[in-house]
């Protein structure tokens, strides 16, 4: 069994799985909370991600105005990198999520969450 690659291309196919994406929404919740921040999820599975662009997206607007320590603590937390965060506005330069950097982090956070709900399913799977 191998464990399973997370890309930009094919996020989509783990995101239709009603368990993971719960996990995966269980994982962003956590994680921000221990900042305070509540992330608010309806349980419609098949709005979830526009919802978590939407909510994360807004969060992160606010962090980058008022409080960019704890957006970097956050993303710390998460295990998202600084440069990782660079390295995804590079790949979208020239496209309309380019410009919306708090778009741009709002889906490397959700696609790092995923890897983490997938990674740790793994390692229960085969133990």
């Amino acid at each position: 069994m191998n464990l399973p690659e997370i890309t930009h291309q094919n996020i989509a196919q783990h995101l239709n799985k009603e368990a993971i994406i719960h996990e995966t929404i269980a994982q962003i919740q956590k994680d921000f909370g221990m900042y305070s921040i509540e992330i608010n999820f309806d349980g419609n599975i098949e709005t979830a991600y526009e919802q978590l662009m939407n909510k994360l997206g807004a969060e992160i607007t606010n962090l980058l105005a008022m409080d960019k320590n704890k957006l970097q603590s956050i993303l710390y937390r998460i295990d998202l990198s600084e440069i990782a965060i660079k390295k995804a506005l590079q790949l979208r330069s020239g496209t309309d999520i380019a410009e919306n950097i708090e778009k741009v982090i709002a889906h490397e956070i959700i696609v790092r969450e995923l890897k983490k709900v997938l990674t740790r399913n793994y390692f229960k799977n085969i133990g």
